[in-house]
């Protein structure tokens, strides 16, 4: 009898809500759908970030390991998904553009159009290599694909780095799932302080952003004065 199911409810009940709900939700399409429900979780996974692809993809290579799930398959469904989440949000980044996305920015406190205009030419030059190793970079896999949207960048380049950087991605988790066998959730503890690390560099970088914009904005108004 196959041991998936029973890990896949065992895994679920486990978790807290609300990530045991997202957890167990997508751990079921996979177990209805096999490879096909893997791809499905990763491509809802960059709308719906709580949807935990660290626990998806190494639970696809555990699936396949114990012959539950086609290996190939696997990788190239998961791989397929996440470039269709990705076009949905360049898709919408493309529909903002870049009127609206200056128009928005206008608005925002501390921050100038200008420094719109820097990110615009800084994307033109690293675009392909933002979309590339963003693919890697938790908390701004999904992100990424809305600048290029709003740049426009071709949708035949945005496919190609998307594809590569998701199917490394997709690949070392699920091999790494389907080489630790029972251990396969070992894998979303590394990934979960991984993320941490990247999110409380992006924090400590926005609070040096605003730090430095009160200050320059308050030397301006005295300079004024």
């Amino acid at each position: 009898m196959s041991a998936f199911p029973h890990v896949v409810h065992v895994y679920a009940a486990q978790q807290s809500e609300p990530q045991g709900g997202f957890a167990g939700w997508a751990t079921d399409l996979m177990e209805k759908l096999g490879a096909l429900g893997a791809g499905l979780a990763i491509a809802l996974e960059n709308l719906f970030p709580p949807i935990p692809s660290e626990v998806v993809l190494p639970l696809a290579g555990f699936a396949s390991a114990q012959g539950d799930m086609n290996l190939v398959a696997a990788l190239v469904c998961t791989t397929l998904g996440s470039v269709l989440g990705a076009l949905v949000l360049y898709g919408l980044g493309a529909l903002i553009g870049r009127d609206r996305m200056r128009r928005l920015v206008g608005r925002i406190p501390l921050v100038k159009v200008e420094d719109l205009d820097r990110s615009e030419a800084w994307f033109e030059r690293h675009g392909s290599k933002a979309v590339f190793f963003g693919r890697m970079i938790p908390v701004f896999r999904s992100l990424i694909s809305i600048p290029a949207g709003v740049a426009g960048m071709r949708p035949v380049k945005f496919v190609t780095y998307t594809t590569l950087g998701s199917g490394l991605w997709n690949a070392a988790f699920v091999m790494a799932g389907y080489l630790l066998g029972d251990n396969w959730q070992s894998v979303e503890g590394y990934v979960g302080m991984y993320s941490k690390i990247v999110l409380a560099v992006a924090v400590l970088a926005v609070a040096a952003f605003v730090a430095v914009r009160v200050r320059q904005n308050r030397r301006e108004r005295e300079t004024a004065a």
